[in-house]
C-alpha cells in the first residue's frame, strides 16, 4: 500500500545530494514535497522538474540555521497546503579534520546546521502534529553516528547528538503523541563530499572511501521506506551503507 501517496512532507537540504534524490522520489510517489535549501536556482529547477513530471512541488529559500526562518517555511507550508504531515531533516555538513589542525570555524558550522537546524526543524513542527494527532519526523543522520573513524571526531559528535534526539523524540512524541520518529544513517555516498573537506591532513584518511561509495538513489529509497509506513508502524533506525565499507 502507497502511504506515501497525498503526504505532505517538508525536506530541508533539498537542492542537492541525498534531498534531491529523495524530493524526486517522494513526488514520484505521490507526496506534495516543500523544499527548503539555501540556494534558490536550484531549488526552483528541481521544483519544476517535479511539476513537469506531474508532481506537486513547492520550495522556499531557508536557512535552517536561522529559527524563524524555519518557522517561515512552515507557516509557509501551512499556508499553501494546509498541513504537515512529514518533516525529513536532511541538511547538513560533513567535514572532516585531524583535532592537531582545530578547524574551529568548520566544527561551528556542523553543530550549527546538523544539530541547531534539526532541533528547529523539530520546534517548528511538533506543535502542528500535536494538534493533528499523527506525524513524522525523519533525521537523517550517518553512519559516523554509530562509530567514529579518524578524522570524523566533531562530525561524528554532531551525528551522535542527532541519534539522541531522535530516540529522546521518541520515548515522548511517538508514545504520547503519535509522532513517529526515525533516524535514518548512511555510509559513504557518491555525491560531491569531498571537495569540501579543507584538511590535507584528513584527505589521504579518507581518499579511498569512494571506490566502495553507492548511489545516493538508495539512500532516497530507504528514507522512501520509511515515510511509506501508517501512523502506527514507526521504523526506528535504519543504516543504508555499502556492502563493503568496514
Amino acid at each position: 500500500m502507497n502511504y506515501i501517496q497525498h503526504k505532505v512532507i517538508i525536506l530541508t537540504g533539498a537542492s542537492s545530494g541525498i534531498g534531491e534524490a529523495t524530493a524526486l522520489y517522494l513526488a514520484k510517489h505521490g507526496a506534495t514535497v516543500v523544499l527548503a535549501a539555501r540556494n534558490e536556482e536550484k531549488l526552483k529547477a528541481l521544483t519544476d522538474r517535479i511539476k513537469n513530471d506531474g508532481g506537486q512541488a513547492y520550495y522556499k529559500v531557508t536557512d535552517v540555521t536561522v529559527n524563524e526562518e524555519v518557522q517561515a517555511l512552515v507557516n509557509f507550508t501551512l499556508d499553501s497546503v494546509g498541513r504537515v504531515d512529514t518533516l525529513i531533516n536532511c541538511a547538513g555538513y560533513m567535514l572532516f579534520s585531524m583535532w592537531d589542525n582545530a578547524h574551529v570555524e568548520e566544527w561551528e558550522k556542523m553543530i550549527d546546521l546538523n544539530i541547531k537546524g534539526t532541533l528547529y526543524g523539530i520546534a517548528a513542527v511538533l506543535p502542528h502534529m500535536k494538534k493533528q494527532g499523527q506525524g513524522q519526523i525523519i533525521n537523517v543522520g550517518s553512519i559516523a553516528g554509530h562509530a567514529i573513524g579518524e578524522g570524523h571526531g566533531v562530525y561524528s559528535a554532531t551525528k551522535y547528538a542527532m541519534r539522541a534526539i531522535t530516540e529522546s523524540l521518541r520515548k515522548e512524541m511517538s508514545v504520547k503523541h503519535n509522532i513517529q520518529a526515525s533516524l535514518v544513517s548512511p555510509g559513504v555516498i557518491a555525491t560531491n563530499w569531498q571537495s569540501t573537506v579543507t584538511d590535507q591532513d584528513v584527505k589521504s584518511v579518507l581518499e579511498n572511501l569512494n571506490e566502495v561509495a553507492i548511489d545516493v538513489e538508495y539512500v532516497a529509497e530507504t528514507i522512501g521506506f520509511v515515510v511509506n509506513k501508517p501512523a502506527n508502524v514507526l521504523i526506528n533506525d535504519v543504516i543504508v551503507s555499502p556492502t563493503s565499507q568496514e
